[in-house]
C-alpha cells in the first residue's frame, strides 16, 4: 500500500505540471486581458506604457511559458500570489473557503453512497418488482437532472413553499454567528441536493452488482447451506456487488466538484464556488491557477482512494500491480 501511494504521488507531479502548463497556454490564447480586467474602465484611458508596467507588476508579462515558470517558482517558494479580484492573498482566499466546500462535499458524498447502496440492494433483491421499477426509473430520471435545477426546485419547495429550511447562506437572519444549529439547518438542503444528484450512479451500480452476485455459485451455495436471506444478501452478495462501486468513487470526484460549485452558487454557500466564478470571469489568474491545482489534486486523490479500497476489499487484487 505504501509503495502504491508513493508511486501515485510521484506520478501526480508530471500531471500537475502538464495541467498547469496547459492552463497557462489556454489563457494565453484567450481574448481576455487580465490587465484590462484588473484596471476596469481606467484601462480605456491608460497609455500603453502604463498598461505594460501594470502587466509587469501583476506578473503577466512575457510569453505564457515565462508566466508559467514564474508562477511555478513562486508556488515552490510558498507564495501563491495575490487575487486581483478579491485583493487578498490566494492562500488566504482558499483557506477561508475550502473548509466549507470540503464539509459540503463530504456530507453529500457519504449520504449518496449510503443511500445509493441501500436503494440498490433493495432494488436488486426483487428484480422486476414494483420497488425495482420505481427505484431504477427515479435513478435514470435524476441522472438527467442538472444539480442547479434540483437546487432551485428544493429552494422553491422546502424554503419558499413549506418554509421548513433556509434558502441559503450559513447564518440565520440578523445573526453573524455560526452555531451548530444554524450550520445543520443551512447545510441540510444543499447537502441533500448534492447527494441526490450523485446518488443515481451508485444506485444503478449497486443494483447491477448485487443482482449479478445473487446469481453466483458462492451465493447459491450460501442459500443451500440454509443461511438467512439477510445474511446471504448483506454478507455475500453485497460484498461482491460493491467491488464495481469502489471503482466509481474515483470517477465521480470530478462531477462531485462540478456539482458542488453549482449547488454552492444556488444556495450562496460560503465555499470555493464564488471565488471560482469570480476568478474565471475576471481572468484572476493566480486564484484560478490555485483552484485548478486543487481540483486536479482532488481527482488524483479520489482515484488513489478507489484503488486502495478495491485492493483492500478484494484480496485477489495485488496493490503492487495497480
Amino acid at each position: 500500500m505504501a509503495r502504491l501511494v508513493a508511486r501515485r504521488l510521484l506520478a501526480a507531479v508530471p500531471v500537475l505540471l502538464a495541467v498547469t502548463f496547459g492552463m497557462f497556454a489556454i489563457a494565453a490564447a484567450s481574448p481576455f486581458d487580465p490587465v484590462k480586467q484588473y484596471a476596469g474602465e481606467a484601462a480605456l484611458r491608460a497609455s500603453a506604457e502604463t498598461l505594460d508596467r501594470l502587466r509587469e507588476n501583476l506578473g503577466v508579462g512575457g510569453s505564457f511559458a515565462e508566466q508559467w515558470w514564474r508562477w511555478l517558482t513562486s508556488v515552490a517558494g510558498g507564495d501563491l500570489g495575490v487575487s486581483t479580484t478579491l485583493r487578498q492573498p490566494v492562500a488566504q482566499v482558499v483557506t477561508e473557503r475550502i473548509g466549507w466546500s470540503v464539509l459540503l462535499c463530504a456530507v453529500a458524498f457519504v449520504a449518496a453512497v449510503t443511500g445509493g447502496t441501500l436503494l440498490g440492494v433493495a432494488a436488486a433483491r426483487r428484480q422486476g418488482g414494483l420497488l425495482d421499477r420505481c427505484v431504477t426509473s427515479a435513478a435514470y430520471t435524476l441522472q438527467a437532472a442538472p444539480p442547479f435545477w434540483l437546487g432551485l426546485l428544493a429552494v422553491w419547495l422546502f424554503a419558499l413553499h413549506l418554509g421548513v429550511l433556509p434558502a441559503g447562506g450559513l447564518t440565520d437572519a440578523g445573526s453573524d454567528t455560526v452555531t451548530a444549529g444554524s450550520l445543520f439547518r443551512h447545510l441540510t438542503l444543499p447537502a441533500a441536493v448534492l447527494a441526490v444528484s450523485q446518488m443515481p450512479w451508485f444506485v444503478l451500480y449497486v443494483r447491477q452488482g448485487v443482482a449479478d452476485a445473487l446469481r453466483e455459485d458462492a451465493v447459491r451455495g450460501a442459500r443451500a447451506r440454509g443461511l438467512s436471506e439477510r445474511t446471504v444478501l448483506f454478507g455475500h452478495a453485497l460484498r461482491s456487488g460493491l467491488l464495481p462501486v469502489l471503482t466509481l468513487v474515483g470517477t465521480r470526484v470530478p462531477e462531485l466538484i462540478t456539482g458542488a460549485l453549482l449547488v454552492e452558487t444556488v444556495f450562496s454557500w460560503p465555499g470555493i464556488a464564488s471565488a471560482t466564478v469570480r476568478a474565471a470571469t475576471a481572468a484572476d489568474f493566480p486564484l484560478l491557477a490555485a483552484l485548478t491545482v486543487l481540483a486536479t489534486l482532488a481527482v488524483l486523490l479520489g482515484n488513489l482512494l478507489a484503488d486502495l479500497l478495491y485492493g483492500l476489499a478484494d484480496p485477489r487484487v495485488a496493490l503492487e500491480e495497480m
